[in-house]
């Protein structure tokens, strides 16, 4: 076995210290080989050195074109945020394949997975595709196409997937919550006992918490709601004993976006860019994802997602190495900085999420709230739409959704009275916001859209500088990709039964009730 086939064989194997150290011997003796820079780089990056490895991967696809080079070469980028650079990786890749190269379940899954990343949903089907037609036992290729098929809409596909999966592994919770969550279950057809057997057979924390929020909402899909509120406050209680969230810390956060605003208000705007935006802000859950299925289905526009690249270009601009990406150490240093600039930025980062159609874009991300008033300054001619629902049915929406564990800025959502604070730090900064930046943000109470859809429609789209389109009024045909967890339900038409919701909660509400009565807020 030669020096590169022992590392190829150690990275297959999991041991990419191993790996490093080999690749790193052959790399030593074989300057020009491509291999050896390819194996040491993903081993680099699997140890966390990201840089290093992609230093070592840019090398090997300069030596020698490879799709697997390239897409683990996007992946690397994606890992730094560089996603126009990933996406011209990728376009690498493609090329390759195109002239028939062989590759792996592997390379293709990795370039299915950068897709996705990128928000390129539809694009990343063929190759998680390919993976699972390879590899048709290998469980996270299996999860990744099954995932995908529900982001694209082809729900009776995904859920044929999901259930392939759970032949093989009848204990995957994370398949079992996409399956749950795929479409409204039925007295006749739905997987409750199954879930209840799964969960109540496993110790694993993340696994538990996975199955608890999947029983939860197939009980409230059968009209079993005590029993599925019961089930998310057991879960949730459960789920918060084993995080260190202090409510204390966003409460700073907040606090400085007040505070650091009349710097960031006199900051010059230098050649601030001309285009127009459409950013959709608020409280998760609150309608965000309806309101951009709606303007996304106007011909002139098109969604972009859920974007990350206004505070990755505030991050960017105040040069702070903090770990997290929104603090208050970034937002100080960044206030004095030339708002035109990081406007600039912002459209150079969403340029890769947005196809060269000429059409404005929306950009989705709901905690953009906390940057509302850069936004206005940064992008002049940006519209901004900001979602609000009564705070209640705030309250049980988030405590109902599970939001990315791994993500800090959700911790809040695990508790009634923790939600309850949240909620009346982000309504008073929406009321700073309005004061500040009087005219920019336009706020769309969730209920008048359920209860007055055309009228309500007509003032977004005038807000937005758009012209009446019927089609906006048939959102649910959009056959665009969504990804959030309001997935399957912007697949239909309007419907009310979420309004008034927390009403069959009131007496477990109580903490949130208080929360908000102290600071005056009307439920």
């Amino acid at each position: 076995m030669t020096g590169l086939q022992r590392a190829r064989a150690l990275l297959q194997a999991g041991r990419p210290m191993d790996t490093r150290s080999v690749a790193l011997s052959e790399t030593i003796r074989h300057p020009a080989s491509a291999e050896a820079r390819f194996l040491l780089g993903v081993s680099e990056a699997m140890l966390g050195n990201i840089r290093e490895g992609l230093s070592q991967l840019r090398k090997a696809t300069e030596l020698k074109r490879s799709a697997e080079y390239y897409a683990h070469l996007a992946r690397c980028l994606l890992m730094v945020r560089q996603d126009r650079e990933a996406r011209a990786a990728l376009h690498d890749a493609e090329h390759c394949l195109a002239s028939a190269e062989r590759v792996d379940a592997l390379t293709r899954d990795t370039m299915g997975c950068a897709y996705a990343r990128l928000g390129s949903h539809t694009e990343s089907l063929p190759h998680f595709a390919a993976a699972v037609r390879a590899q048709p036992g290998n469980a996270q290729f299996c999860y990744n196409h099954a995932i995908a098929l529900s982001f694209v809409g082809e729900t009776a596909e995904s859920e044929t997937a999901f259930e392939k999966l759970l032949a093989q592994e009848p204990q995957n919770a994370r398949a079992h919550h996409g399956l749950a969550g795929l479409r409204r279950q039925t007295a006749e057809c739905n997987h409750v006992p199954r879930l209840r057997a799964v969960r109540n057979a496993t110790e694993d924390p993340e696994s538990r918490l996975l199955l608890g929020y999947a029983l939860a909402k197939e009980l409230e899909d059968i009209g079993e709601a005590q029993d599925s509120f019961r089930c998310l406050l057991d879960v949730n209680k459960e789920h918060r004993s084993r995080i260190s969230y202090d409510f204390a810390h966003d409460a700073e956060i907040f606090d400085a976006i007040e505070a650091s605003w009349p710097q960031f208000a006199s900051a010059p705007v230098t050649h601030a860019p001309g285009k127009a935006p459409i950013f959709i802000i608020g409280m998760p859950r609150t309608g965000t994802t309806l309101v951009d299925r709606i303007l996304s289905s106007h011909p002139d526009v098109v969604s972009a997602g859920e974007l990350q690249a206004f505070p990755l270009a505030v991050k960017a601009a105040s040069g702070t190495r903090t770990r997290n990406v929104l603090d208050p150490q970034t937002l100080f240093h960044a206030a004095d900085k030339d708002l035109g600039h990081i406007g600039k930025s912002y459209m150079e980062r969403a340029a890769s999420h947005v196809p060269s159609t000429g059409r404005r874009f929306i950009d989705k991300f709901p905690g953009n709230f906390q940057y509302a008033g850069l936004i206005a300054r940064a992008l002049p001619h940006a519209a901004i739409v900001c979602l609000r629902r009564h705070p209640m049915d705030t309250v049980v929406s988030n405590f109902k959704n599970l939001f990315a564990t791994t993500s800090r800025y959700y911790q809040y959502s695990y508790d009634i009275e923790e939600i309850a604070q949240y909620y009346v730090r982000f309504d008073r900064l929406m009321k700073f916001w309005q004061a500040s930046i009087p005219n920019r943000i336009l706020e769309v109470n969730y209920e008048d859209l359920v209860e007055k859809q055309e009228e309500t429609t007509q003032k977004i789209l005038e807000h937005c500088n758009l012209q009446w389109s019927e089609s906006c009024l048939t959102f649910h045909e959009n056959t665009s990709p969504v990804s959030t967890p309001s997935a399957a339900q912007v697949r239909r038409p309007i419907y009310r039964d979420a309004v008034a919701r927390w009403r069959r909660y009131e007496n477990a509400l109580g903490p949130a009730r208080t929360v908000f009565d102290t600071a005056g807020i009307s439920v």
